[in-house]
């Protein structure tokens, strides 16, 4: 009887979320070592499912890094990162659209159909989806988004699906780019005005020191800068943050730096008063900073 009663209660702690959060739209990065984990893996895809029949949108972005680089070793192409971003060959990009989009993006939408979900795949390319120029001759077809058609991503939702996107886009001449994963989720979620941009990771949260994993529960992106220069935003945690302060400037409400390792963390972001990870917005000052002195 307890433990039906614990489930009621969870249930009816849930109720006034559920009722903020009707019908809105909730872009999710999925990537990392929860792509890796088959049990985190298929606790991601269990909540999306959950998320859609609670009466949100759910749209998943994902990436694929780590099967793209078992892919290029078994063919015996090298790979190469400059500055942090992977040298894509017009090889690799070949390489790219089979892992994103023929592997990675059909197994998510297989994994979504087997939960009960209704799910369709997109990639960049879909409908002119992401529309991109070439970063730099150095990266080779390495993209930057120059505009979104969220019309593709819209029909579907429309029409009761889950998207499911994979990070490719084209320049309408003819040429496919990889994209930054966190790029993509944060140029569509703006596109769309999602209510919710939530970036899965393999740390805690934004932390004043890594070490001790002390997260800053709260972000306000005026205090962005400031971080940069005391060096508690840097390293790869640097375009990650870029990219949600440019999510809440193209109209998304909030976003979330979220800890993908930990099982339904989208849940707890979700549907509790405590959240969990880094919230970045505008809404409130920011909470759990460190300022060097």
């Amino acid at each position: 009887m307890n433990e039906i009663a614990n489930k009621v209660e969870t249930v009816l702690e849930a109720l006034p979320y559920l009722s903020k959060y009707a019908g809105k739209i909730v872009v999710i990065k999925y990537g990392g070592n929860a792509m890796i984990n088959e049990e985190l893996k298929a606790n991601v895809i269990k909540d999306v499912v959950l998320l859609k029949a609670m009466g949100l949108k759910p749209v998943l972005c994902h990436g694929g890094g780590p099967g793209i680089n078992k892919m290029l070793e078994q063919l015996d192409i090298p790979v190469k990162f400059i500055n942090g971003l992977r040298y894509t060959s017009a090889e690799i990009i070949r390489v790219v659209e089979m892992v994103l989009i023929g592997q990675v993006n059909s197994e998510l939408v297989g994994r979504i159909s087997a939960q009960g979900g209704r799910a369709v795949g997109l990639s960049g390319i879909s409908g002119n989806l992401f529309q991109c120029v070439q970063r730099s001759e150095e990266l080779g077809y390495v993209g930057d988004v120059v505009k979104v058609n969220a019309e593709p991503v819209l029909a579907m939702l429309d029409a009761g699906f889950i998207p499911v996107v994979a990070p490719v886009g084209a320049d309408g001449q003819g040429n496919s780019f990889n994209i930054n994963g966190d790029t993509a989720a944060s140029k569509l979620a703006g596109a769309l005005k999602a209510e919710k941009l939530m970036i899965l990771t393999d740390i805690e949260g934004l932390c004043n020191d890594i070490k001790v994993r002390d997260v800053i529960s709260y972000l306000n992106v005026a205090d962005v800068p400031g971080l940069k220069d005391q060096g508690t935003i840097a390293g790869g945690m640097i375009p990650k943050v870029d990219c949600c302060v440019q999510a809440i400037e193209e109209g998304v409400t909030s976003v979330h730096i979220i800890d993908g390792r930990q099982p339904h963390s989208m849940l707890y972001e979700a549907f509790s008063t405590e959240g969990t990870g880094t919230t970045v917005g505008t809404a409130q000052p920011s909470v759990g900073i460190k300022w060097n002195k």
